[in-house]
């Protein structure tokens, strides 16, 4: 019986030990910590630093149209261009002396382009 035994758990083994091993896990992030993590405000000069895609929250003001859903925005960094799709600014008013939150993401194409496209836009 006891050699039964021994030659079922030997058998076994091989595929034990992955489930084993994947059983240990790994460190997990509350979704509290990663809300947090997105809601770090950055500079437009930090923007120019960071991969494309990459979640970003900035403070500052549009200071002029550019072109079809295009902006100039300011905070005290510098200057970086937003895309704004005209369905995200809900009825807003907003001029160049008001103070927005752009919650978007940096959006890297060919060559130099670089600008945030915005998720989200609130007057402050």
């Amino acid at each position: 019986m006891q050699l039964r035994f021994a030659r079922f758990a030997l058998a076994a083994l091989p595929f034990m030990l992955p489930a084993a091993a994947h059983a240990q896990g790994g460190f997990v992030e509350s979704p509290a910590a990663q809300a947090k993590a997105q809601d770090i405000i950055v500079t437009a000069a930090e923007i120019r630093t960071l991969r494309d895609d990459t979640k970003v929250v900035l403070r500052g003001s549009i200071l002029r149209k550019l072109g079809d859903e295009k902006y100039a925005f300011r905070d005290q960094s510098g200057e970086i261009v937003l895309e704004i799709d005209d369905d995200l600014w809900h009825g807003q008013t907003v001029t160049a002396q008001d103070t927005v939150e752009i919650r978007g993401e940096v959006d890297r194409d060919w060559g130099d382009s670089l600008e945030v496209e915005a998720d989200s836009i609130k007057k402050l």
